[in-house]
Parts: C-alpha cells; sequence; structure tokens
C-alpha cells in the first residue's frame, strides 16, 4: 500500500502543482497570472487577481505538499476548494464528461485527495518522517476535508462572485 499511495501522491501532486504553475507562472504553455486573471474576471470574481493568485497557489503549493506528504489534509483542502470552484463556476452546467467540458476530471481529483486524507500519505511521506502521519490521518479526516473545502468553495463562489453573475445575467 505504502508504494501505491507514493505514485498516487506524486502523480495527482505534481499534476496540480503543474497546473497551478500553467496559472501563476505561465509555465507549460499556460496563461499566467495575466490570463488567469482574464478568466476569473469572466466568471465574475470580484476581486478576479487576488482569485487568481488564490487559485494558483493552492494548486502550485498545495499539489507540493500533496506530493511530498506534508500535511496532507491540507493540502487535501487546498486542492478540493479549487476543483469544486472549477465544478461550480465552469463545468458544472456542461456535464459530467470531460470531453463536453465537465466535471469528471474535477470530481476525481477531489476522490483522490479525499481518500489519501483518509488513508493518510503512507510510509513514504514527510507527515511520517515528522512523526504526525497518525495525527494527520484517519477515516475521521475525510468528512472534515469535505467539509472544510465546501464551506470555503461555497464562500469564495458566493460572497467572493458579483451577484450579477449568480443569478446568470451579465454584470452591468
Amino acid at each position: 500500500m505504502t508504494l501505491g499511495l507514493l505514485i498516487l501522491r506524486i502523480v495527482m501532486g505534481l499534476t496540480m502543482a503543474a497546473h497551478g504553475s500553467q496559472k501563476l507562472l505561465g509555465w507549460f504553455e499556460g496563461p499566467g497570472q495575466a490570463g488567469t486573471t482574464g478568466m476569473f474576471t469572466k466568471l465574475g470574481f470580484r476581486w478576479p487577481a487576488a482569485m487568481a493568485l488564490m487559485a494558483g497557489a493552492a494548486e502550485l503549493f498545495g499539489g507540493l505538499l500533496f506530493a511530498a506528504g506534508l500535511v496532507t489534509p491540507f493540502a487535501a483542502i487546498a486542492l478540493i476548494v479549487v476543483m469544486l470552484n472549477a465544478i461550480i463556476t465552469v463545468h458544472w452546467q456542461k456535464g459530467f464528461f470531460v470531453t463536453a467540458g465537465g466535471y469528471e476530471y474535477n470530481l476525481a481529483i477531489i476522490a483522490i485527495a479525499t481518500a489519501v486524507s483518509a488513508i493518510g500519505p503512507g510510509a513514504d511521506s514527510v507527515d511520517s518522517a515528522l512523526g504526525i502521519a497518525g495525527t494527520l490521518s484517519g477515516e475521521w479526516w475525510a468528512p472534515i476535508v469535505l467539509a472544510v473545502a465546501a464551506a470555503v468553495s461555497i464562500a469564495t463562489t458566493t460572497l467572493g462572485r458579483e451577484h450579477a453573475m449568480l443569478t446568470g445575467h451579465p454584470a452591468a
């Protein structure tokens, strides 16, 4: 199980970190901070530059922490918030399948992050090396991670967006 968790953490964590570097730094043909800010502007966020920075940082640093297995449930929360926000603002209305722009990829990331929070990061993790893996893992972490991520996501996609965008009417 340790090798499986290591592979899962590293692949998912580094994939998310790469997505964050696209948003923040323009690496890997990404939009960079300016392009990501533009996307958040179109999505109706009140503070698009700050939201773009937070989303990119959550993916980049959350991904790196997840890959290392360091404060794993908190890394999972960061990744899940970004995925929930993406589902709510972009993917939900397009259905399930990613081929139509749907949310299946986001849901898979949420499932992986939640599962690793419940199982723990494994013996080959920084949490384990620090002796905190037992404290920061266990089945009871899964509902905590999901509840905190859902609360933050609801706040950012409602309070953090212009009212006109929430009602489906373009902002004046």
